[in-house]
This record gives C-alpha cells, structure tokens and sequence, in this order.
C-alpha cells in the first residue's frame, strides 16, 4: 500500500479550510442577500406604509379642511343670522317705541275725546233746551198768526198778511200821495179798520206775555236819493204810528194804552228790500208800503240758533 506524502495532508487541510471558508462566506453572503432583501422588503413596506399615511392624512387633511370651510359657511350664515337678528332687534324697539309714543297719542286723544263728548253732552243737552224754547215759541207764534187771520176772516176784513211771519202790508199809494208823508182819508179809513184788531190780537192776555214789539216798518221805491227816500219812508210809518196811537183809546184799555207804547217801534228802511215782480225786476208801486209786524221775545236770538243749527 502506498502511503501518503505528508504535504499532501497538510495540502488537503488548507483546501478543506478553504472549502470551509468559502462556504461559511458563501452562507454569509446568502445571510446579507436575505438579510438585504428581508430589509429592502421591509424598507419597502415601510415606504408603502407611509405613502398610505401620507394618503390618508392628506384625506384626513382634506375633510377636516371641508369640514373647517362648512364651519366657517355656517359660522358666516349665524353671524348673518345674528346681524339680522340684532337688525329685527333694534326694529322690534323701534316699533316698540312708536307703539309706546300712539299709545300715549291714544290716551291723550281718548282723554281729548272724552272732554269733546261730555262737552257734546252738554251742548246736546243745551240744544234741547233751546228747541224746546224755539218750539215753544215758534208754537206760539203760529197761534198768533192763527189768531190774526181768525180775527180778520170774523170780522170780514180782507189784508195781506204774511202765514208765517204775521206781517201785515199796507199800500203805500192807498195810505199817501205820492211823494207826501200825510194819511188820506182812504188811508185813515184802512188803518181804523185794520189796527185796532191787528193791535187787540197781540195785547191779548195769552199773548201779551211772548210779545216783544210791535212794529211799523217804511219803505219806499228804489227811485230818487237814499237819503230822502229814507226819511220819506220814516215819515210814513211815524204818521201810521201817530194815527194809531191818536184812535187807540177807542179799543184799548188804559192798561193796553200802556202796553201799547211800551211795544211800539218805528222805523224807516228807505229803499232798503224791494219787491220783485216775477222776472226778478224791481216792482215800483210795490216797493212803496208800510209793514206792520210783531215780534216776539229771544225771537232774533231763537233766529240766529235755527240758522246755527240748520249750517250744522
């Protein structure tokens, strides 16, 4: 048998070590490329990992900003709300301060409205106090004026006199000439007949008590100068009057004598309220009369309250 060399053993043994060498640097090498890779995987994972974090903290990043952009939208929409709330505020005081304001108007025109009716009370309760006084003698009047007629239609005299008023009209161109201020014959005989029951009527005792005056009233045509037509025409009813009271004690009483004087007034109106003719034209013969008329007492005033009461 041949025997070995013993460099060839110590050959073999470096070899081994060498073969042992490089498969321990292989294993090493297989370790790193595992060990590499197993990093490079996990370095990977971890760059997938952070890119999903990225992702989703840009998402997250994305609805919190939409969720801020919808807080500042509605925190924009309630601080509208609020002006407009402060704005309805500063009205509702407003209005209040007005309400306040016509309900001081209101309680001041209700205080103003209560003094006008308790004065309409007492204005109404006055108005009829005075119709009662205007009815009153109003009623009398047409009783007198009643009487008058009556007493003319018995006694058979026929004379103009008025159904409202009671005036009685004489013909001037029967009681005068013309242009002359002195009674005719014709004139006298007229006013006998007339006055005497014209003045008995009112110094009656029913109507004595009403009776104010007792009026003559002149009037002339509207001819000629004022002045003179006015004394023409105070010169007529003084000489009707002085007729009158030259016969009066043949039908009166001496206490109507008294009566009598107290009660008459003359007067002269010149041209003043001429008679009109139907087409509004002046009538002359007309014109030129005397008026004989009574009137009763607080009449004018009783007058001037129709007229009031009429304009209202």
């Amino acid at each position: 048998m041949r025997k070995k060399k013993s460099g060839d053993n110590g050959f073999n043994v470096w070899r081994s070590y060498s073969d042992m060498m490089a498969g321990v640097l292989l294993l090493f090498v297989l370790i790193m490329c595992v060990t590499l890779f197993q990093a490079q995987k996990s370095y990977d994972e971890s760059i997938q990992e952070r890119d999903e974090r990225i992702a989703l903290q840009e998402e997250y990043t994305q609805e919190i900003l939409a969720q801020q952009s919808a807080l500042e939208e509605k925190e924009g929409q309630l601080q509208t709300q609020d002006e407009q709330l402060q704005s309805q505020n500063e009205q509702l005081a407003q209005q209040e301060e007005q309400l306040a304001k016509l309900a001081a108007q209101l309680e001041e025109q209700e205080t103003t409205l209560n003094a006008q009716k308790t004065a309409l009370d007492e204005q109404t309760a006055l108005l009829h106090e005075q119709q009662v006084q205007i009815d009153q003698i109003i009623g009398v009047k047409a009783d007198v004026v009643a009487s008058l007629r009556q007493e003319f239609a018995a006694n058979n005299v026929n004379v103009d006199i008025d159904s409202q008023t009671g005036a009685l009209t004489l013909d001037a161109n029967v009681m005068f000439d013309y242009d002359e201020a002195e009674l005719t014959d014709e004139g006298k005989a007229v006013l006998r007949e007339i006055l005497p029951i014209y003045c008995k009527v009112l110094l009656a005792d029913e109507n004595k008590e009403y009776l104010a005056e007792i009026i003559i009233d002149g009037y002339t045509d509207t001819a000629g100068d004022y002045s003179y037509n006015l004394e023409l025409s105070q010169r007529r009813s003084l000489a009707v009057a002085q007729y009158l009271l030259e016969i009066q004690d043949e039908f009166l009483s001496s206490d109507e004598i008294e009566s009598l004087e107290n009660y008459l007034t003359v007067n002269g109106h010149s041209m003043a309220n001429p008679i009109l003719d139907a087409e509004g034209n002046v009538d002359m013969d007309a014109s030129r009369r005397v008026e004989v008329k009574f009137r009763l007492k607080d009449e004018e005033m009783i007058e001037e309250l129709n007229k009031i009461m009429s304009e209202e």
